[in-house]
């Protein structure tokens, strides 16, 4: 009397052991790539779009580069040759006079208190109405203080130093 095999038995008789290892899935690979460039780029789209192009910045050819940020404000101060005045961009609002930011910085100083902030100064703004942008700053309690240039006289230069 022999015993008849169960039915796993027999699934297990037929199955054959495969020939090859499973190949390396490229697809799935360059899916997930894909998905980390996307996450990336717009990560990094938020540092650009924070940058006015109507800054001309100073050329300084031994600037060093920054190495990394815990926190920042982007303090943009233009020039316009025309009617000889200034103004000021802080988180795409616009200010007429250098103490109007000192409340804004204040505040952001308040929840990061190491915050920097990055000081993109037109190369013709007058050295008065930079001064008085700095004492705004100052006033606001920032202690670490950036100016943002580029690193030669070139239209169009994209390296900027920090």
């Amino acid at each position: 009397m022999s015993k008849t095999p169960s039915p796993l038995q027999k699934r297990a008789s037929v199955r054959t052991a495969p020939a090859e290892d499973p190949e390396f899935q490229i697809a799935p690979m360059i899916d997930i790539l894909l998905v980390l460039l996307v996450f990336f780029m717009s990560i990094s789209s938020t540092e650009v779009l924070q940058a006015n192009d109507e800054v001309q910045l100073p050329v300084a050819r031994n600037a060093g580069q920054h190495e990394g940020k815990k926190g920042q404000s982007i303090v943009n101060v233009l020039w316009s040759p025309l009617n000889n005045a200034g103004s000021i961009e802080v988180d795409e609002q616009k200010f007429g006079q250098p103490a109007e930011i000192t409340s804004i910085l204040r505040k952001k100083l308040e929840s990061t208190p190491d915050m920097r902030v990055l000081l993109r100064a037109d190369k013709n703004v007058r050295y008065e109405y930079l001064r008085a942008v700095l004492v705004a700053v100052a006033d606001a309690g920032a202690s670490n203080v950036t100016f943002s240039v580029v690193d030669r006289d070139a239209p169009g230069a994209e390296s900027v130093r920090q």
